[in-house]
């Protein structure tokens, strides 16, 4: 039986009474959008992260744009950020009429190489969009302490970070703003699409309200120019039911990782390094080897699935060219888009199907 990168419909089963459930409640209410389950997730959810206000969207995408926006970051500013994330990202920068300037990463963490920021910053940088990869926070309080010695905002994307926390601090309480995705495969997720923004500020809440509303305050009234970008209260239902979860969700997929890290210990595989002070909650279980191709070749020959996120870094794609990005601008994030490959790891993965994704991987070692 094929063992996949990611699967829902183990979880789904176990947890398909209180879905549907949420969904009829939804339904029996008469008020199917912007109602009380979206106001009930916002506040709940924003209140996990530490932040005083949650802003449900309808995907961490424009969330990112929302965000920026509402920051004041638009035509001629430049954003700094990471070419080893999600499209989403860049695309967001661009679409909010900014430029993003790349900075390379930390080899043993693939996240934003705090010591090249200094560097990358210049007359017209605006922003610092640190990437929670994989699940675990970035260096905050030197990105932090940097961006307040320049001016600068700093909005988190946290797309991949639910519940990762540093010191004590849970993702997304950080900077002005941290963007969440709820894509079914997060830490958690919906059935669908949805995002968050969370803010500890009162004006950045009441302007992202207004822009995720076509501008709107009240009804059929525009104060400026918005977007039709609001988290659905089916979404919002069952992702509140799911929060209550989220505890447990992360518990399991610490528990796989250790069991990753103990048993692949030795076969050659770079395994994933948790910073000190980190909690880690393994959104994707990332490895890495200069023989990647022949691994995965014979993971496949087994019938497990896995994954390469990501194979491309978005300085190198054609769709972001007009941003003038070669290869070798970024050498550690080029050299890792070559090795790293994605284990399955998620909350219903089994200790047997774990078992024989390491039992394949120690007799792929050469």
């Amino acid at each position: 039986m094929t063992i996949k990168v990611w699967d829902y419909l183990a979880e789904l089963d176990v947890e398909r009474d209180d879905i549907m459930a949420g969904i009829d409640k939804v339904l029996r209410s008469g008020r199917l959008i912007l109602g009380d389950s979206v106001r009930s997730f916002e506040q709940a959810f924003a209140a996990y992260c530490g932040a005083a206000h949650g802003i449900g969207v309808d995907n961490a995408t424009n969330g990112l744009a929302l965000a920026l926006r509402a920051l004041g970051i638009g035509a001629g500013d430049e954003v700094i950020t990471v070419a080893n994330t999600a499209v989403p990202t860049v695309s967001a920068i661009v679409t909010s009429g900014a430029s993003p300037r790349f900075v390379d990463v930390d080899p043993a963490t693939a996240l934003m190489d705090v010591g090249q920021l200094e560097g990358a910053i210049g007359p017209r940088t605006r922003c610092i969009l640190p990437v929670h990869l994989y699940g675990q926070c970035c260096e905050m309080q030197a990105i932090g302490d940097l961006a307040a010695r320049h001016g600068l905002a700093v909005l988190e994307d946290c797309s991949q970070s639910h519940g990762a926390m540093q010191h004590g601090r849970t993702a997304g309480a950080f900077g002005d703003c941290g963007v969440f995705s709820f894509y079914p495969t997060k830490p958690l997720g919906t059935y669908g699409d949805g995002g968050m923004v969370v803010t500890g500020r009162a004006a950045l809440d009441a302007k992202l309200r207004r822009l995720r509303f076509y501008g709107m305050d009240s009804q059929y009234y525009a104060e400026e120019h918005g977007y039709n970008a609001r988290l659905d209260e089916v979404h919002a239902e069952i992702l509140l039911r799911k929060l209550a979860r989220l505890e447990g969700y992360i518990a399991r997929r610490r528990a796989l990782a250790a069991r990753y890290q103990q048993a692949l210990a030795g076969t050659g595989l770079v395994l994933p390094c948790e910073r000190a002070g980190n909690r880690h909650v393994y959104y994707l279980y990332v490895v890495r080897h200069a023989e990647r191709e022949r691994l995965m070749a014979h993971l496949a020959s087994r019938d497990i699935v896995v994954n390469i996120s990501y194979p491309h870094p978005i300085h190198t794609m054609r769709g972001y060219a007009a941003l003038g990005g070669r290869e070798g601008d970024l050498p550690v994030t080029e050299r890792l888009s070559r090795e790293i490959f994605s284990l399955p790891l998620y909350p219903s993965l089994t200790d047997a199907q774990q078992d024989q994704v390491i039992e394949a991987l120690c007799a792929a070692h050469p």
